[in-house]
């Protein structure tokens, strides 16, 4: 066993096998690609443009244009695109930020 650091300091890491470290790889790669996979089906179904503020995208900047899931629920992946909305980054960052920013208000009242 090895030492590794973490933000509550030094903590026992177990090392594993091969097998297992190729077995998570491949775990990863698959999640990977099964985003990719629902990532580039809203973008052909809902275009490059930013559902809420209206931003087009080309293809050299698309990257900056995320999926955001409407009802939080990263697993649900209809066919239809139906849960699925394109947001800018900024537009993305906002939307996850209200609920925080509704929690601080309602709680320090």
């Amino acid at each position: 066993m090895s030492a590794a650091f973490n933000s509550r300091g030094p903590r026992t890491v177990k090392p594993i096998s091969r097998e297992q470290a190729r077995d998570l790889v491949n775990k990863m790669r698959g999640e990977r690609a099964a985003l990719d996979d629902y990532r580039e089906k809203s973008l052909k179904l809902h275009g490059l443009i930013c559902a809420k503020c209206g931003r087009e995208f080309e293809q050299s900047n698309r990257t900056q244009l995320t999926v955001h899931h409407r009802d939080g629920n990263h697993n649900n992946n209809p066919a239809n695109g139906s849960n699925w909305e394109n947001l800018c980054t900024h537009c993305h960052d906002d939307e996850h930020s209200r609920g925080v920013l509704g929690d601080y208000l309602s709680n320090n009242r």
